[in-house]
């Protein structure tokens, strides 16, 4: 249906598109001190603005809004259709708290009560 339209009227379409989606989107790439928004983003990678973004390879941080979510290893990046889509290897979730060495017991108990 949009192929009946003017080029002029298709590409003002597309970058209309493009503006609401990173308008919307709070997810953000931090890489050094540059910040790109996420436009897509899936359990193996996610889509950037070909005209704003570079090709990305290595550690970055993804972010929603001010919260730190992950830590991601790209290992991949591809132009396609505007996107500039990003594969990474691995994501580690952030957590507020150093992980254990050890097992939880289930049954051990949540605190003591002093004596009185």
């Amino acid at each position: 249906m949009l192929e009946h339209l003017p080029k002029e009227v298709r590409e003002g379409l597309e970058a209309a598109r493009k503006r609401d989606q990173k308008r919307r989107a709070r997810l953000r790439v931090h890489v050094g001190d540059a910040v790109h928004p996420i436009l897509r983003m899936w359990d193996t990678g996610f889509a950037l603005d070909a005209a704003t973004a570079p090709h990305l390879r290595g550690l970055v941080d993804i972010y929603d809004g001010s919260r730190h979510l992950r830590q991601c290893l790209i290992v991949a990046s591809a132009v396609t259709a505007g996107e500039i889509i990003c594969d990474f290897k691995w994501a580690t979730e952030v957590t507020d708290r150093a992980p254990l060495d050890f097992e939880r017991d289930e049954a051990a108990p949540v605190g003591l009560l002093p004596r009185a």
